[in-house]
């Protein structure tokens, strides 16, 4: 396996079976499961822990191609999988389809549970043991769904879901990913950003969450933004790796994205580096005004 990522302690769950990506969305609008393989080993060979499987749409009118990817997929590579549709009979079809014999004995990750929904830990004792990425994108508050946007929120339904994880499901602390919501740093007028830097930091030193892992999806940090910043750097690419560099020391080690991008420190003196470090202090229309001088000079 070679290694494309320069962060010690960072692993990557591959995100490229999606047919979010446009060169996915034809192979498997074209059943071309060799290219689906290709695609897998493409994937473990850049450095992949973990690949996540989605088919779309198509899941739920045709659970059988479902099935035939995940089968093909471990036909070819003996890495985990990430299991990663949002309805219960979907991930219940993946489970039972899915050879941990063929992962090296390792149990399969489910992509998600968030404390309003937890109808997909019924599969747990159901169909079989799992890895669970739980959401602290909601809470529910005296009984109502609400969206969390500080840290003090995140860091609580991170807290209350990981004891409900273990005292009603046994799940074991390792085996718990918590997913601090990454968001797109264009849209970011609650300060996100700022409060998953908090979070990730309170629940690295929290004595109650040892043993968690934490994570995110990469690609949300640049969506919607120029390809280039003001001094011609990579912009998508940049603003991921300052993140990953303010957050992989204090115990983010998982990240949803592509393997073969190159994930390296960046130094503080940087431009992209700098303009997110004054985005951050930023917040309302004040961060949006910080986050257009990553590819705008003079604003």
């Amino acid at each position: 396996m070679s290694q494309t990522n320069g962060f010690d302690g960072l692993k990557i769950i591959g995100d490229r079976i999606n047919p979010g990506f446009k060169s996915t969305k034809a192979l498997m609008d074209a059943n071309d499961m060799e290219g689906i393989q290709a695609l897998a080993v493409k994937q473990v060979e850049a450095g992949a822990e973990y690949l996540d499987i989605t088919v779309g749409r198509r899941a739920k009118e045709d659970p059988k191609f479902l099935i035939d990817v995940i089968k093909a997929v471990q036909e070819v590579v003996a890495v985990p999988l990430c299991m990663d549709e949002p309805e219960v009979p979907l991930q219940r079809v993946m489970l039972e389809a899915y050879d941990q014999d063929k992962a090296g004995g390792q149990l399969p990750l489910v992509n998600s549970v968030v404390e309003p929904r937890y109808a997909m830990m019924q599969l747990y004792k159901e169909v079989r043991p799992f890895k669970v990425i739980l959401l602290t994108s909601e809470r529910v508050e005296d009984g109502v769904n609400k969206t969390n946007r500080s840290a003090d929120e995140v860091i609580s339904t991170a807290k209350r879901v990981t004891r409900r994880m273990q005292d009603e499901y046994g799940v074991p602390l390792n085996d718990i990913f918590i997913d601090v919501q990454v968001v797109a740093v264009c849209s970011d007028s609650y300060g996100q950003h700022r409060a998953a830097h908090a979070a990730v930091q309170a629940i690295h030193t929290d004595p109650e969450m040892q043993g968690v892992h934490m994570m995110g999806g990469l690609t949300n940090v640049g969506q919607m933004l120029p390809p280039k910043a003001v001094d011609g750097s990579d912009l998508k690419l940049c603003l991921e790796n300052v993140f990953l560099t303010r957050v992989v020391p204090h115990g983010f080690d998982y990240v949803l994205a592509t393997p073969w991008r190159q994930f390296s420190p960046i130094p503080a003196d940087h431009y992209v580096s700098q303009v997110y470090d004054e985005f951050l202090q930023a917040t309302g229309t004040d961060a949006l005004r910080k986050a257009r001088k990553f590819y705008k000079a003079g604003l």
